[in-house]
């Protein structure tokens, strides 16, 4: 058990910045709020998977919608608790922890903003590892833990509970209403028992985001490589594997909102100087909410559920989709995801294929074995 003060969630908020490859949500209005309702009402207790009682009522909450709109229209400060409140009310009983959907972005701050305002505790782990776009793509889903019942809140007060037993389905349902509530509702779903959250959750990934942080703000702070120490640093992790594939400048960036995602593809292309010196073409990143694929020419570099990063080439700051622009210096990453994200039922939730990419899934460490044999 440890407790999240104000000292933590900056550090939190750049690392889930970082594994939310893109999407989850800018964390900056999240990490306010949260740090407003940490003030108030003072730290949140977190528990590991492993401190859980077996019969505990733990429930994911999170939002749902573009993030590109998450930034004009701003979440109301009773939104997501009210969809807890309302799944509580459903299920006749208060939640004994709250979960992350994703650890990217500022998702993974909302259980940290709903247990501050409503007095609950909170689970250091979550279903996705990283970010992606829709709801049934969490290992909980994979595993065998339905999304039903869910609660839906939007600004104005609505709260609506689905109770669908197919996850992708909810998805389809769920997301017209969020985007008849504006593109952006707050959610809480997968309830489950603590017995079940340990089989079916991926574990340690607030504390990670929090790891991650911390590393870049020192490697910032101590005016070192910072792209070489977090390599090193997430070695020692249940990811393990992560590299620089490409540093360059945005030469090109179609993005629109479309059904709810924001969707399109950034070009990145190497200049004379770069810190990082790279050859060959430039590097096209396809992307809904969440970068999916980065191919250089006819070359595959990365493709998901492994994790591509955009970092600012100077700062080492994560950029999420909505946040991209023409001519910024850029580095990318790659970086493995966790094993239980890439069994073959993880692969059929979440691959290549439930994006509609025509590649098949290949590990980024084996295509970077493969580039070292070609290079």
């Amino acid at each position: 058990m440890i407790r999240i003060t104000l000292d933590d969630l900056d550090d939190i908020a750049l690392g889930a910045t970082f594994l939310g490859t893109g999407g989850g949500g800018d964390p900056y209005i999240a990490t306010l709020m949260t740090r407003r309702a940490i003030a108030a009402n003072g730290p949140v207790t977190m528990l590991s998977l492993d401190e859980l009682a077996d019969d505990a009522l733990v429930m994911s909450c999170g939002n749902l919608g573009a993030p590109t709109v998450a930034i004009e229209k701003i979440m109301g400060a009773d939104q997501p608790p009210n969809a807890v409140l309302a799944l509580e009310k459903h299920l006749g009983r208060p939640a004994d922890a709250l979960m992350a959907f994703e650890a990217g972005g500022s998702n993974s701050m909302m259980p940290i903003y709903i247990a501050a305002m409503l007095g609950r505790t909170m689970v250091d782990a979550d279903g996705m590892g990283r970010a992606f776009p829709e709801l049934q793509m969490v290992t909980f889903s994979v595993y065998g833990a339905p999304s039903a019942p869910m609660a839906l809140a939007s600004e104005h007060g609505d709260t609506t509970i689905l109770d669908i037993g197919d996850d992708a389905r909810a998805e389809y349902i769920a997301r017209g209403i969020a985007i008849r509530m504006g593109a952006r509702s707050a959610m809480a779903a997968y309830p489950m028992d603590g017995k079940t959250a340990r089989r079916v959750a991926i574990p340690g990934t607030t504390s990670l985001c929090q790891a991650i942080g911390a590393d870049l703000a020192q490697s910032r702070a101590q005016n070192r490589d910072p792209f070489a120490a977090l390599i090193k640093m997430l070695a020692g992790t249940h990811y393990g594997h992560a590299r620089v594939l490409y540093t360059g400048k945005v030469t090109d960036l179609v993005r629109e909102t479309r059904q709810g995602y924001a969707v399109g593809q950034v070009t990145i292309a190497a200049q004379t100087g770069d810190r990082q010196r790279t050859d060959g073409p430039p590097l096209e990143i396809q992307f809904q909410n969440e970068f999916l694929a980065a191919r250089q020419g006819s070359a595959l570099r990365a493709i998901v559920p492994d994790l591509i990063c955009i970092l600012d080439s100077e700062m080492a700051q994560p950029i999420t989709t909505e946040r991209l622009r023409y001519g910024q210096r850029v580095t990318v990453m790659a970086v493995s995801a966790p094993p239980i994200m890439r069994t073959d039922k993880a692969l059929a939730v979440f691959g290549p294929s439930a994006f509609g990419l025509p590649e098949a899934f290949v590990p980024v460490e084996a295509l970077d074995e493969e580039e070292m044999r070609h290079g």
